[in-house]
Order: C-alpha cells, then structure tokens, then sequence
C-alpha cells in the first residue's frame, strides 16, 4: 500500500477532523475517484485494540452510501471492515466513511507473493466459500437485506458503451463493436448465484499471517453472477504476479463444476466498458 504522510485531513468535517486528532496520518489512494487516508492508533502504530488504526474515504455526494452498506453486512458476517461513521453528502460536501482497519496486509505484500501456488490457492477457496453462503445462508442474507446488484451491473456496462468507454485490456484481439455485441448477447445469462465481492483482487483481500481476516473496498458487493468475481480472482493473479501460469489453478482450485468459460469470456467484454 502507497503511503504518503500528511500532516491533515483536506476539508474534513469536524467529526473526522476529530477522529484523526492525535493520530499520524498518511495518504493511501490509488484511485481519482476517491481520497484514502490511514489514521494511526493515537501516540503509537502499535496493536491498541482500544484504539485502532482506522481509515477514512472520502469521494463525491451519494457515491460511498452501497460501500458503507455492504461493509456493514460483510462485518455483520465476520467477513469485513466495522463501519465507524458514515457521512452522507449533499450539494456542497462530499461523502465520508470511516471504517476500522481489518488486522493484517493485504494479498499484494512480499510475503504472499513469494507463495504464488499457495497464495492461488487460498484466494480461490474464499471465493467460493464466500459465493456458497448464497446457497447455505439464504435466510441470513435475506434478513441483512442484501441488494441484488446484477441488473445495476448490466445497466453499467450499456452506460459505458454509450460513454465510449472502451478499455481493451480485457478483450486485446476484438473491438470495441464486437465488445459490445458479446457483452449484450451474454446479458440475459447473467444469474444471481452467489454473494459477491465485486472487484475481487490481491489489494482486496487481507491476510493475518496467511489466515483469512477480512474483504475491503465493498462499494460494488451484494447478490450477483459469481463469474463476475471468478473473473476478476484469475484477472489479478496474472495482473499483480506478472504471469499467467495460475489463471487455470485457480479455476480448478474454486471448482470448475459450476464455472461456464463462455460466461468468464463475456464477463471479460462485459469489463471493457466499465
């Protein structure tokens, strides 16, 4: 994780502002969209349990409200990050969340890549462990009131393709009209079969000295087709292990016997136009 110490929170409402008094503070985002900033345990950086590291996200109006939801549900489920305060903004503010850190580092460190097959491994039979509470946690799920969020990832796709968005990453040898041809032809097979992550990736999963501590980053999760994140789980290994030798481990290891290729192949032209 990219950390870059700072000395305040920019524009920060009085209740953050007062959550990151006394703490060390550094800037983590990765993203144009949204500003990460880790806030450290108050005169140390060492395991207060009292006082935790926490991180505060700030994006524009309305756009945290899904992320501060489901990451009450995943933490709900002892699967994600405890939501300390969520602000929702308005014409002039912004959006804030506050969550606790989820104790460990995430997948992209050293240590875990330097275990690639193991790393794989791992990181598929989550997934899929994840995915099955859909099947043995119906009623639980249900009552957490998990959104259904397939017709929402639809409708994006045909924003993107109306935007002219088009990232060839995931589909080099096609264009973007044959793109777009699969991606609508494949629209109507989508099910929602599981409990999804969303954006299924190394920086989005945290270990705890290789045991499973938690998901962040749940702004795209709820009930969904598991192709979506199947796809993203062997799109990261070849992105952040610079190799495709694992793509097909990983299909074996979360269990091929519900996996439909044609459907990951749309998925891939279905992403070129998020």
């Amino acid at each position: 994780m990219h950390r870059t110490p700072i000395s305040a929170i920019p524009n920060a409402p009085p209740s953050i502002r007062n959550l990151a008094h006394g703490r060390s503070i550094h800037d983590t985002s990765s993203s144009p969209e949204a500003r990460v900033y880790a806030l450290g345990t108050r005169g140390t950086e060492g395991n207060n349990t009292n006082d935790p590291v926490l991180f505060a996200k700030t994006a524009a109006a309305g756009t945290l409200a899904h992320e501060a939801r489901m990451s009450t549900v995943f933490h709900e489920l002892g699967l994600g990050p405890e939501v300390v305060e969520y602000l929702p903004g308005d014409d002039t503010h912004a959006d804030w969340l506050v969550t606790r850190a989820v104790i460990g580092d995430d997948c992209t460190a050293a240590r875990y890549r330097a275990e690639p097959e193991r790393l794989c491994d791992l990181l598929a039979v989550r997934l899929r462990t994840l995915h099955e509470l859909f099947r043995t946690q119906p009623s639980r799920l249900a009552a957490l009131n998990v959104p259904d969020v397939r017709a929402q990832y639809i409708s994006n796709v045909e924003r993107g393709w109306r935007a002219g968005r088009f990232d060839a990453q995931f589909c080099p040898r096609i264009t973007a009209d044959d793109a777009h041809r699969i991606a609508a032809e494949a629209a109507g097979e989508l099910r929602t079969d599981a409990l999804l992550h969303g954006d299924y990736c190394l920086p989005n999963v945290i270990l705890d000295d290789w045991r499973f501590s938690g998901f962040i980053d749940l702004d795209h999760a709820g009930l969904s087709d598991r192709h979506i994140d199947v796809f993203w789980g062997a799109w990261t290994l070849w992105f952040n292990l610079h190799t495709s030798a694992y793509c097909s481990r990983f299909l074996d290891a979360y269990g091929r016997d519900v996996i439909d290729e044609g459907k990951l192949a749309a998925i891939a032209a279905m992403e070129c136009f998020m």
